[in-house]
């Protein structure tokens, strides 16, 4: 990871932070990736080491997340973050590029792919579509709400192994210890705005009605890929969403629930460079 590379940018008055990884292919074309809800740019190291062969990757920081600046609690909806991720589009300069987004930046995604923007080449959206099954989504608010403070990091890993024992533990332990930061009392809290993990401060979404008529909308090749185990992407949703898109390819990646790139890696890798290079 020593080519990778740490930058600031500003968008539409807010620090954001993003992860710019260098390919060795001098005719690379972009890839640029979103983290899930409570996530960060981080999470793709290992993603995006193995995709700068092929691609220049961009990891991005989404508003209120990592070490992208926080915004005022009201203003973390959906809409605001398609509209950030348009600027970074064009603050970049990219074009002829493919957009890659997990969860929370799928959703992201289907909102700015389903407007047919001329820059955007081919798409990947992974376990998420415009309607979430709902005890998967009740079981992440629970989550988030929950006590977020630590003694060390290897205590909140702890927690995290407890929630979820799929992923490869190294992998999982890197997630977990670049989430975190330290508070004033020196205990570590994770890295992303505590307005956030309030389910009282009302953020706006897309309706699941106009989100069916986005991915509907969609004009670029496009991956749907669902965690097997999946409580947030349901089986008859997910074929839903690959008939209702002109130019889909669902694939499903056994023994996986919702973070399919950190509970089965090298099989949603395997899966995703297939599809983005070919």
């Amino acid at each position: 990871m020593t080519n990778v590379q740490d930058e600031l940018i500003e968008l539409r008055g807010l620090r954001f932070h993003y992860r710019d990884w260098p390919s060795s292919n001098a005719n690379a074309k972009d890839l640029v990736l979103l983290h899930g809800y409570t996530g960060h740019a981080r999470s793709w190291d290992a993603f995006a080491a193995a995709m700068s062969d092929t691609y220049r990757v961009l990891a991005l920081d989404q508003r209120g997340h990592g070490e992208t600046q926080w915004a005022p609690p009201q203003a973390y909806g959906t809409r605001e973050m398609v509209t950030d991720l348009e600027a970074f589009v064009a603050a970049m300069g990219l074009s002829d590029f493919t957009l890659l987004g997990l969860s929370m930046g799928g959703i992201v995604s289907i909102g700015y792919a389903g407007a047919r923007p001329p820059e955007l080449s081919r798409l990947v959206i992974v376990d998420i579509a415009p309607e979430i099954s709902a005890a998967g989504l009740q079981k992440i608010v629970t989550n988030v709400a929950r006590s977020d403070t630590f003694a060390t990091r290897e205590e909140a890993f702890a927690r995290a192994r407890q929630d979820n024992p799929i992923p490869p533990v190294e992998h999982h332990r890197h997630r977990v210890y670049n989430s975190l930061m330290r508070t004033e009392e020196g205990l570590w809290t994770y890295r992303y705005d505590r307005a956030l993990r309030d389910a009282s401060v009302p953020r706006e979404t897309i309706p699941a009605e106009e989100g069916w008529e986005l991915v509907a909308n969609f004009n670029v090749p496009t991956l749907l890929i669902r965690g097997e185990l999946s409580d947030i992407l349901a089986p008859e949703i997910a074929e839903r969403m690959a008939k209702d898109i002109p130019d889909c390819q669902l694939r499903e990646v056994a023994g996986s629930g919702h973070p399919v790139p950190l509970d089965q890696p090298e099989s949603f890798l395997e899966v995703a460079r297939e599809f983005l290079t070919g």
